[in-house]
């Protein structure tokens, strides 16, 4: 049956009236997403300023470059961009500029006001079909689906908001141009792609997939229409990656596609001649945009587990992120239509689709992306969620056509609608996420913020990297964009037994990284590449200062040019590690180690509530670098107290602690405890603990945080680490340390060295 010529279109909206649903599909988008703000709003810890917080660590990413524009903050900062490089910054910006309205509130509510403008081209591609109502119904299931839902929801302030709905209006801009074969039609599509990137960057791939479908399918439908060649070519220039060398180069390709646009239409060039230039631009598109190459290197970015440096290993971040691993096909289903029916619903509606209105196949791309999640990782689904509602309500459609009576139409496909709506509105409801941080740990922020300088660096693990930023005005090592390498590092530091080793790699990995341009401080200080020891040694050679490492040492001390003495370092730090990274990690541990010149001061940010992903951030740090197996078997169990009779603390995990005996049972396993602690804090955020030795032979240990009521078990060496001596325990060295802020969320140590 031919879609055009079904009883399909026969029910017909005017101007207003789609405007109306537009702004009917909009609000209804919209108020969905209010319903976490109302559950919220009135809960003080999750309030700063008057406002609700991000509940997405990537937000304040995007909210420290705002402030850098608006306020002129992080102009220390390295890894904070400027206005004009991300178009999420540029959007919030203007925002805040135009309306008046403080920042806060503009990166909690934009989400939910620029995601929402997905149903504008679902409902425009209705239209194109004299099917508006399709569109608006698929508009309703299309905006609030799960993973569409969760990943823009208020709050959500990522440049996910425009990871879906960009994509929609560039599919709506090349089906418009295969039904009318208007140059304008390729020329906004052109204008889509090419903005698409500076809005998110990270659907450059998608962008490709579904310009070479279209081109493939222009091709092979309109091959005999002049206009098809001349669509092509404006398609095709949208399609180069020029931004790649620079952002201005997003304006050039606008500028350029307008004058392509007027250049064709007014120069008649015969079909020949337009095909030679739609073959020799799709071939530098192809090979010098290296478009199969970025493709590729994105699947397998998703799909690899592991790095391996010229012969050093370290953990890859992708073996500890959830959004990176594969899913089963009911949690795909879940994402992409709300439930394991909506989702069959929705493949068969696409295959209809594509059988009815072949044009259709160019969105292949986006169910693509969407089924490529099983293996990917569950963050793909969000490409395939309007395309899914779009197909689902189709294929309602298509059963009510065997209607005899007309008149139940269209309650059959408001009832159909409504329950591919339920599921979804149930998650959404049930989907209590938190914010990102609470008014507590925001606060000793705020008072890092006061008593640090700009230039400063707060270590801590990457989760909590971007908060730093736009709460305490600090640089960090590692981020939630920049968990390289150096993760060893921070890990290193956060897992030592030695408070010396903690103080020295402090000063040595933040020295290194701003005196080496803000380069990877692992791949510096490991050689990773295997360059600069060479250089090195040839200068040493003119130095005649590599024989004797003690005259090295004494040449450090004696010369009065701090770049001099910064250079020998490093040279000093090579030499120790010609055969192994361990000697300058064990030579760390020595509180008369060698340390660059101080040029800033280092704080270290230890929070509590980095208690139940501490294992994971151990894994880091715990590695040989020259064989990539794990230098030990780390315990650490926290858990809440579940039970307690005749001196046996039962635990929510299941672990027993005979408190009497001083043994621990996990499992069928019974090992004796080496000591418990008990900690709990002062009005004043300081920690009292009360330590009882149970066995010297004990292989556990029993940490109590009363406050919390939250028991953890560990092993000794894990018990003897920077983070629970300093954090749990409050126990530290005052002649490396000073605890500037404390408090039962957090604690703050400024380096003193």
């Amino acid at each position: 049956m031919n879609f055009k010529n079904s009883n399909m279109s026969d029910f017909q909206v005017n101007t207003g009236q789609l405007i109306g649903l537009i702004i009917l599909a909009y609000a209804f988008s919209f108020a969905i997403r209010l319903i976490w703000v109302f559950q919220f709003q009135d809960n003080p810890s999750f309030m700063w300023n008057g406002e609700l917080m991000l509940n997405t660590n990537d937000g304040y990413f995007f909210a420290a470059g705002a402030q850098k524009a608006l306020e002129g903050l992080h102009m220390e900062n390295p890894r904070v961009f400027e206005m004009w490089d991300y178009g999420t910054i540029v959007i919030t910006t203007f925002l805040v500029k135009l309306t008046g309205l403080p920042l806060n509130t503009v990166i909690l509510y934009m989400p939910a006001v620029i995601s929402s403008l997905v149903v504008v081209p679902i409902i425009l591609i209705g239209r194109l079909y004299k099917q508006t109502l399709w569109g608006f119904f698929a508009a309703l299931l299309g905006a609030i689906t799960w993973s569409y839902y969760n990943r823009t929801m208020i709050g959500y302030y990522d440049t996910d908001m425009f990871s879906a709905m960009g994509p929609m209006v560039i599919l709506f801009f090349l089906i418009k141009s295969t039904l009318d074969l208007r140059l304008s039609s390729a020329l906004f599509a052109g204008m889509a792609i090419t903005i698409y990137p500076f809005l998110y960057d990270q659907g450059l791939s998608i962008v490709y997939g579904i310009g070479i479908v279209y081109g493939v399918f222009m091709f092979f439908t309109h091959k005999s229409e002049k206009m098809m060649y001349m669509s092509l070519i404006l398609v095709v220039i949208s399609l180069f990656p020029l931004h790649i060398i620079a952002a201005e180069f997003y304006v050039v390709k606008l500028v350029v596609l307008v004058f392509v646009y007027f250049g064709l239409k007014k120069v008649k060039l015969k079909e020949r001649y337009l095909l030679m230039v739609v073959g020799v631009l799709s071939l530098l598109f192809l090979f010098f945009g290296n478009v199969f190459g970025l493709i590729l290197s994105k699947m397998m970015g998703y799909l690899a587990t592991g790095t391996l440096d010229e012969g050093l290993h370290f953990y890859s971040v992708k073996q500890t992120v959830r959004e990176a691993g594969s899913i089963p096909f009911s949690t795909y289903a879940n994402r992409t239509s709300g439930s394991l029916l909506g989702v069959i619903i929705s493949l068969i509606g696409y295959a209809l689709l594509v059988m009815r209105r072949r044009e259709f196949i160019i969105a292949l791309p986006l169910i693509g992306i969407g089924v490529f999640a099983l293996w990917g990782g569950l963050r793909f689904t969000v490409y395939a969620v309007p395309i899914a509602a779009m197909s689902a309500i189709y294929f309602f459609f298509v059963v009510s056509e065997s209607f005899q009576e007309k008149k139940w139409k269209y309650p059959f496909i408001i009832m159909a609608t409504a329950l591919m709506i339920y599921p979804n509105i149930t998650h959404i409801i049930g989907y209590k996420v938190p914010t990102v941080l609470n008014k507590t740990e925001v606060q000793d922020l705020a008072k890092l913020n006061e008593i640090s300088s700009p230039k400063d660096y707060t270590l801590t693990w990457w989760d909590y990297g971007y908060p730093i930023w736009y709460y305490s005005d600090t640089s960090t090592l590692i981020d939630g964009g920049k968990h390289n390498n150096d993760n060893f590092i921070i890990s290193k530091i956060l897992q030592s037994t030695s408070q010396d080793f903690v103080a020295n790699m402090s000063r040595l990995a933040v020295e290194v990284y701003v005196d080496s341009n803000y380069s990877i401080v692992a791949n510096q200080l490991f050689d990773v590449n295997k360059k600069s020891l060479i250089s090195m040694k040839l200068k040493l050679k003119s130095l005649g200062l590599d024989k004797e490492l003690k005259k090295l040492n004494n040449f450090h001390k004696e010369s009065n040019s701090s770049i001099m003495r910064n250079e020998i370092f490093n040279m000093t730090n090579h030499l120790m590690l010609e055969e192994n990274p361990k000697k300058l990690l064990n030579a760390l541990k020595k509180s008369d180690f060698e340390l660059p010149e101080k040029t800033r001061d280092i704080y270290l940010y230890l929070p509590y509530r980095m208690l139940r992903i501490f294992p994971t951030v151990a894994v880091f740090g715990n590695i040989n670098l020259k064989t990539g197996k794990k230098e030990r078997t780390m315990h650490f169990y926290p858990s809440s107290i579940a039970s307690q009779k005749a001196g046996k603390v039962i635990l929510g995990n299941g672990i027993i602690y005979d408190s009497i005996k001083g043994e621990i049972t996990i499992g069928n396993k019974t090992k004796k405890v080496y000591r418990f602690d008990s900690a709990s804090y002062r009005a004043n955020g300081k920690s009292q603990v009360q330590s009882r030795l149970h066995s010297i032979s004990g292989e556990l240990c029993v940490v109590f945080l009363q406050s919390y009521g939250q028991m953890v078990v560990m092993d000794r060496k894990t018990y003897e680490s920077a983070y629970v001596q300093m954090f749990m325990l409050e126990k530290y060295d005052k002649n490396l340390f000073e605890l500037v802020v404390s408090s039962p969320y957090s604690k703050i140590f400024k380096l003193k060295k």
